[in-house]
Parts: structure tokens; C-alpha cells; sequence
């Protein structure tokens, strides 16, 4: 998307509707992406190893390896929302194609020394695709006028003026970073037409809306695109016969932009207001980092269990935004707010909460295996940072009430028959909120196979998982929200080389 940098304004402070909750959570969370045996096991590798996207379980797990190897995977990703919104139901379908996972492990054997072996690894792994897309088609009674009117009760009108001489583009980013997101929301509704002064003085500070219905149909489109990936650097060990240890240093890289469309009609016949867009743009990029440090112990030839803790991620954000409205009543300049003005703000940082693994597995000699892992996250110690900025801190209080611990369940099995490998895996991950109606619990299941080529080694794997999730539309002078019942369904092609 082509834009223009000539008006760029530094915000000075956080706005409601781009660093809150909902970010937490976005980046808080992890898919179980990956390698394809990693994939269609459920991800249930923390007692295991021996797989690159295990190091994102357990950091011990590269010391499992008796080989070096090197391990590519691609994925094509498949996103089917159902949304209800009112009384209907709409359906969106999007696909995409990843390289997901690239990674290598070295292993460097001794005879001589208690340490057997030691493996040094880097992987890289897409942990979070952001690509969805859901639309809802429907009648409401809360109309985006609301959403105006309750930015701008309590704004000075002469605020939402545009100045003698000045450019209508220039107020908006003017007040965004002298007055703030609120206030500059009230100058684009009344700029729109779409509320009014109850007095023409420049003191008022209490408006009204133009627009004039029982109920309203609006046509609203979320679109976005983006990745969460991580850049992994292992080192683990051998201790003797039975004991692996390890640990990582992860470097994350994130990219998320999403796009909003709202088309607004069904107003009274004789009301002032007769159509309304409005179209809002988020961009978000940055880097982050995490550690982890873990354990994986024989207690004999058939069990192995396994524990690991995964640090917080600490990321540093930027955001930019970018909007544009129109309605019959408009100014007749309002085309000049467009996607090629941007409002820049201050890098901000999320610290994710920490996360701790417990495992165990039963291997079968050369037949098969079984493996589990059960991890526990409390997401109510997310932060927004820094924790000293008042919106801030009064989001964090909000995050702390609303979120809680989240527990996650992974099953996994492998069959092998020769040089086939039979995959399958369950999850199942609890809502990271007290209340389980804002976001359900995720289920999913998964298989695969795998043929071993003796040097080499190709896998397949399916995976799918569902989650209600309740969204708003808008998050803030409007509670209109799409239930949505989505649905990913993850199949993954990887090629192991050992050298």
C-alpha cells in the first residue's frame, strides 16, 4: 500500500483502540505451527526432542539427536470464518502458503567425557500467522454515530474546527498529537457531518447526532495480514545415559496490519444523515525477546519425562494508523483524511506472561510412542508498558481482572511400520479470559505421516482447530459484536536431511 509521509505527527500518549487487551493476548499467543511430525503429533514433544520445533517446547530437546540435520517445512494455512452477526450468518474463506520452519541442529558426540554429546541448533519457526478475513452483513440499532458521540461529549467545539488557513489533513493530525485519539475522532465525525453542536459557540461542549433511525444496515469487513515468527539459538547436552539439558535464546519479529471497512445505511427517510464509510488502517511492527531453559530425564528404558520454562517475551512496538470517512453531509475537502496520512506513535512495549511445561512420554523401542504435555500460562501478568503511562496502567488493571491462567493439553502418538511413521495429536487450550464467553476454549486435532528414506526422511501432516470468539466491531460507543466460530486448518509438507 503506497502512502504518503508529508503529514506525520508524533501521537503523545496510548489510545484505546490500538494498544490494549487485545494486543496482549495477539502476541501473547503461540499456534502449534511447525514441522510437520511436530504438527501432527499436536506439538507434544516436551518429553521427546529430537524434532527442531520440539526447542519450542524444551530446550533439552536437541540433545535427543543422534544426527546432525537439517529440516525444512511449508505450510498452506486455511482460515473459514463463520460470523454471525443480527440474524445472519456469513462465511469467509481465505487461504495462504508458508515456508514456516527452517532450522538445523549440529551434534558433536564424546566417548571420553560425561557430556555424550552436544548439540547446538538454530531454527526459525512462524509462530502465529495473523492472515484472516471475516465480514458481517446486518440491522442494528447502534449506528456509528455513537461511536462519534462518544469521543466528543465533553470536546470544546472550537477543537473540532479547522482553522482559518489550514488544511483539513493538517487539523487532523494537529489535534491527534496536541489533544489525543479521542478528540481527534470527535473533529472526524463532526467534520463528517455526522454529529452536531446542541450550541454554535465555541465553548460548547455537547453534541448530538444527525443521523436518525430505529435501525441501521451496516456492511463491516476486517481484513489482516501479518506474521509472528522467532529465531531460535539452542544449546543442550547429554549428561551420562539419562539426563538432557538445555537452552534457547529467541529472537522475535512481528508484523501485523489490519484493515477495517464499515458501509452504513437504512437511516430514516427524512433523516439528514443517508450513507456513512468509514475505513480504519492499523499497522504494527517490531522485535522482541524471550529465553527458555528446560530438562529431559530417562527414568528408564520407556518412560521420559520432561519440564521447561519459557520466559516472558519482552517486545518493543511501534504502531501507525490511518483513516478515512465520508457521508452526504461531509466537507467537501473530507477526501484529503485518507490511508496517506499517517499518525505515528511512540514505541511501546508488551511483556508476555511466562510459561511452564510438564511432560512425559512412553516410548516403545522402535514400534511407537505416546507423549503429553500439559502447560500453564497466567495470562492476567501480561503488561502494557511502560507501566508508569496512566492508560497504560489502567489497561494493565483491566488486563489483570478480565484475563486468568490458561491451561493447555497436548496428546501425541507415533506408529511406526517399517519406515513409515502413523502420526496423531490432540489440543486442547482453555480461553485466556475469566469470562469463556468473549473467547472459547480451542480444540484441535491433527495426523500425519512420514516415510524414512535412511539418509533422509518426508512428512506430511493435517491439523485443524476451532474456537468461538465474540468480536466488537468497534471498541468503544458501540457494544455491536460478530459471534465468530473460526476454524484452521493447517497441512504441512517437510523434508529432514541428516549429515
Amino acid at each position: 500500500m503506497k502512502r504518503i509521509s508529508t503529514f506525520i505527527m508524533v501521537f503523545a500518549c496510548a489510545y484505546a483502540s490500538a494498544q490494549n487487551i487485545n494486543d496482549v493476548l495477539r502476541y501473547s499467543t503461540e499456534n502449534t505451527l511447525g514441522t510437520a511430525r511436530f504438527q501432527a503429533m499436536g506439538g507434544a514433544f516436551g518429553a521427546l526432542g529430537g524434532d527442531l520445533s520440539s526447542l519450542n517446547v524444551n530446550p533439552a530437546g536437541s540433545a535427543v539427536f543422534n544426527y546432525s540435520q537439517f529440516t525444512v517445512s511449508g505450510s498452506n494455512y486455511n482460515v473459514s470464518n463463520d460470523a454471525l452477526f443480527g440474524n445472519n450468518t456469513r462465511n469467509t474463506d481465505i487461504n495462504s502458503i508458508e515456508l514456516n520452519q527452517v532450522g538445523g541442529v549440529f551434534v558433536f558426540k564424546s566417548s571420553d567425557s560425561p557430556w555424550k554429546k552436544i548439540a547446538l541448533a538454530f531454527n526459525y519457526d512462524m509462530v502465529q500467522n495473523f492472515d484472516n478475513e471475516f465480514s458481517v452483513s446486518g440491522n442494528t440499532t447502534q449506528g456509528i454515530d455513537n461511536y462519534f458521540l462518544n469521543f466528543a461529549q465533553g470536546q470544546t467545539l472550537s477543537n473540532l474546527r479547522v482553522q482559518q488557513g489550514e488544511l483539513i489533513e493538517d487539523a487532523y493530525l494537529d489535534i491527534g498529537s496536541s489533544l489525543g485519539f479521542g478528540a481527534q475522532q470527535a473533529f472526524l465525525g463532526f467534520q463528517a457531518g455526522l454529529i452536531e453542536p446542541t450550541e454554535d459557540v465555541d465553548n460548547n461542549t455537547s453534541y448530538f447526532s444527525n443521523a436518525e433511525y430505529t435501525n441501521v444496515n451496516q456492511q463491516y469487513l476486517q481484513s489482516v495480514t501479518g506474521y509472528n515468527s522467532k529465531f531460535t539459538l539452542n544449546f543442550a547436552g547429554q549428561y551420562q545415559e539419562n539426563l538432557y539439558l538445555g537452552a534457547s535464546l529467541n529472537f522475535h519479529s512481528l508484523v501485523y496490519d489490519k484493515f477495517t471497512r464499515l458501509d452504513e445505511n437504512g437511516y430514516n427517510a427524512d433523516s439528514p444523515v443517508q450513507f456513512t464509510d468509514f475505513d480504519n488502517f492499523l499497522h504494527t511492527e517490531g522485535y522482541g525477546f524471550s529465553f527458555s531453559l528446560g530438562g529431559i530425564a530417562k527414568l528408564n528404558d520407556n518412560i521420559r519425562v520432561g519440564g521447561s520454562y519459557q520466559s516472558p517475551t519482552w517486545y518493543e512496538l511501534t504502531d501507525d494508523t490511518a483513516q478515512r470517512i465520508n457521508s452526504n453531509l461531509a466537507e467537501p475537502d473530507i477526501d484529503f483524511i485518507d490511508f496517506g496520512i499517517l499518525n505515528l506513535f511512540e514505541e511501546y512495549r508488551i511483556k508476555t506472561p511466562a510459561k511452564l511445561t510438564g511432560s512425559v512420554a512412553v516410548v516403545f523401542g522402535k514400534d511407537g510412542l505416546l507423549s503429553f504435555d500439559y502447560g500453564y500460562q497466567d495470562m492476567s501478568q501480561a503488561e502494557l508498558r511502560p507501566t508508569t503511562d496512566p492508560s497504560f496502567a489502567s489497561e494493565n488493571e483491566f488486563i489483570a481482572n478480565q484475563l486468568g491462567p490458561v491451561n493447555t493439553y497436548r496428546l501425541g502418538g507415533e506408529f511406526r511400520i517399517d519406515e513409515v511413521s502413523l502420526r496423531a495429536g490432540y489440543k486442547y487450550e482453555e480461553s485466556p479470559y475469566e469470562n469463556g464467553d468473549i473467547i472459547g476454549d480451542l480444540t484441535g486435532f491433527s495426523g500425519g505421516i512420514g516415510y524414512n528414506f535412511g539418509g533422509s526422511r518426508l512428512d506430511l501432516a493435517f491439523s485443524r482447530s476451532e474456537q468461538d470468539i465474540n468480536t466488537l466491531l468497534f471498541e468503544s460507543g458501540i457494544n455491536s459484536t460478530a459471534m465468530i466460530n473460526r476454524i484452521n486448518t493447517n497441512v504441512t509438507l517437510g523434508y529432514t536431511l541428516k549429515f
